[in-house]
């Protein structure tokens, strides 16, 4: 919904309605309560106006333009996971009882993060329908530490790959770049030993694949490559052609054959980040050559872990020192 005053003086309510925008004036500004139960009579829906999940349709259509492709599909993935009751109340009869009894089911079975997540998603369509319900209570976040690969098996796993249609993408992992910039590499990404990250393969609306801009402005980098990996993908011809969802199946079974731990493709990521600051890199240099938008990441996560692990491996020489001189 969105109010603006024209220059006649009159207001001009802007609204959505299965994904169509609708709009009228009336003579006065109104407050957002007025305006969502003029919205209401005016809305072909029902008597009585959106149900919840045509308000969460409606929702999405409204910020279709500012939205990425994976956000847009990640609120659809969550109204499917939304009860039919709830979703078939309508906005104005919903109250903070019902969120929460909603919100405590979905959490039975899912993590702190997917509850925030659906949450968020609440909260937002019903404010945006003018509703001054307060949030309902959720999980802490979890305090626990992401895994971060060792050195070791991470050179453990460029040396399984050599000579693989994956080597190139997990070397390029190792070095910051997450998986949708891997995948929108072409040869004409590379001059020289630098290779210029400015796009990223999602998944549109319809779940095919699709070429965007990268997730933010602070993501489009340059970077410079070692002199073996350029030289590789100018011999192999591309840098990856594949689906991108078999790189971590082929990471995958590289794992199980080494004996390691089973980690994503973007824990690679964390590897590039903590082990550049291992590396003396400041936090700025890390954030740009990986394209995050703020230091926050290595602040909260990157460095907290590498910190963390830091002080244990410290207290155990120390406590071991002491056992053995007891």
């Amino acid at each position: 919904m969105n109010i603006t005053r024209l220059p006649s003086g009159n207001y001009r309510i802007r609204y959505s309605e299965n994904g169509k925008r609708k709009a009228f004036t009336i003579d006065h500004k109104p407050t957002k309560a007025e305006a969502l139960k003029l919205i209401a009579s005016k809305s072909t829906l029902s008597e009585f106006g959106h149900t919840f999940e045509s308000a969460c349709k409606a929702y999405i259509g409204d910020k279709k333009n500012i939205l990425s492709p994976s956000t847009i599909r990640g609120y659809e993935g969550l109204i499917k996971q939304i009860s039919a009751h709830f979703k078939a109340t309508k906005i104005e009869n919903i109250n903070l009882p019902m969120v929460q009894s909603e919100i405590n089911d979905y959490a039975l079975k899912r993590s702190s993060k997917s509850v925030r997540n659906m949450s968020g998603f609440i909260m937002g369509v019903l404010r945006y329908y003018g509703s001054d319900i307060p949030s309902p209570k959720i999980p802490k976040k979890s305090n626990a530490l992401p895994y971060i690969p060792t050195k070791d098996e991470v050179i453990a796993i460029y040396k399984e790959s050599k000579g693989s249609k994956y080597e190139v993408a997990l070397l390029l992992a190792g070095m910051g770049l997450r998986r949708s910039e891997i995948c929108a590499l072409t040869l004409s990404d590379l001059y020289g030993n630098t290779l210029t990250i400015n796009k990223a393969l999602v998944q549109d609306y319809g779940e095919k694949w699709m070429i965007k801009d990268t997730k933010t402005t602070e993501s489009e980098r340059i970077i410079t490559l070692p002199d073996y990996v350029s030289e590789l993908i100018r011999k192999n011809g591309e840098i990856y052609s594949g689906y991108p969802s078999t790189i971590n199946v082929y990471l995958h079974k590289l794992q199980d054959k080494l004996g390691i731990p089973r980690f994503s493709l973007h824990k690679m990521r964390h590897f590039f980040a903590s082990y550049m600051h291992e590396q003396g890199f400041s936090d700025k240099q890390i954030q740009d050559l990986g394209g995050w938008k703020t230091s926050n990441v290595m602040d909260t996560v990157y460095k907290h872990a590498l910190e963390t692990e830091k002080a244990r491996k410290t207290a155990a020489d120390c406590l071991g020192n002491l056992v053995t001189h007891s």
